[in-house]
């Protein structure tokens, strides 16, 4: 049988892992870490930086593989996800069998926290109908929490509702009539764009919770160049950029 369990490491900062998370990272036989390639490798080494930190002794197996990349020919989003994720999945278990022939304990470490706009529990469950798996997670600090943090402030007004959502849905359907707080993840398009600035203001942050992390707040009218400025800049520096944002409207 294969335990499979699901590591939230947080944002990239060692310091936010938990106890829970460093022990269930020593109970692995085997960890599997993506590497997205050239550009993208820090992300990897990020992992095992993590790992180095917090593994007692000699610890588990630790195995690089190359993550896949979605077909953007695919026009369909939904199928173009879907076929994605059969792609990881069949990875996944060729390097399990590959590594556990007889079974054992595979850790994944998560970026954030597993259950929140991540799709590693989603392709976890592609494997179970190859074997019998046992499905463990374990919760980690999101890039929400290291983002209000940052900033210094509470995620909502008095009393008031938000809604997390992603640049895609700001873009194709508007702000929601149902809260005036939102927080934007996933978004690689500066979504804020296609917004009437009036009245909205912004708390950026890039690479939260780590140590190059930037942040940018104030009135969307005001600092959205000065976001799209240091966006680019810092994707170019570092081959690759994590953001997310919180607008919150003060007036109808």
């Amino acid at each position: 049988m294969i335990e499979l369990t699901l590591i939230g490491i947080g944002t990239g900062n060692p310091q936010h892992m938990t106890l829970q998370a460093i022990e269930a990272l020593n109970a692995q036989d085997l960890i599997l870490i993506p590497n997205k390639g050239a550009g993208k490798d820090d992300l990897a080494g990020l992992r095992l930086e993590i790992c180095k930190e917090a593994i007692r002794g000699s610890g588990p197996r630790i195995v690089e593989f190359t993550l896949p990349v979605r077909d953007e020919a695919t026009q369909s989003y939904r199928k173009r996800v879907d076929d994605w994720h059969d792609a990881i999945a069949e990875i996944w278990w060729q390097n399990i069998t590959d590594h556990l022939p007889e079974g054992g304990k595979v850790g994944f470490l998560v970026w954030g926290d597993p259950s929140l706009y991540d799709s590693t529990m989603r392709i976890a469950e592609r494997l179970k109908s190859l074997t019998q798996i046992q499905l463990n997670v374990i919760p980690g600090i999101t890039s929400i929490q290291a983002l209000t943090a940052a900033h210094a402030i509470p995620i909502n007004e008095i009393g008031a509702p938000f809604i997390i959502t992603t640049g895609r849905q700001l873009r194709d359907n508007g702000w929601p009539d149902s809260a005036e707080t939102l927080v934007i993840m996933l978004d690689g398009q500066c979504s804020f764009q296609s917004l009437d600035t009036a009245g909205i203001t912004i708390w950026w942050s890039a690479y939260a919770g780590m140590e190059n992390e930037i942040n940018i707040s104030g009135p969307l009218a005001e600092v959205s160049a000065e976001i799209l400025a240091t966006r680019a800049k810092a994707r170019q520096d570092h081959g690759w950029i994590m953001d997310i944002y919180i607008l919150r409207r003060t007036e109808s």
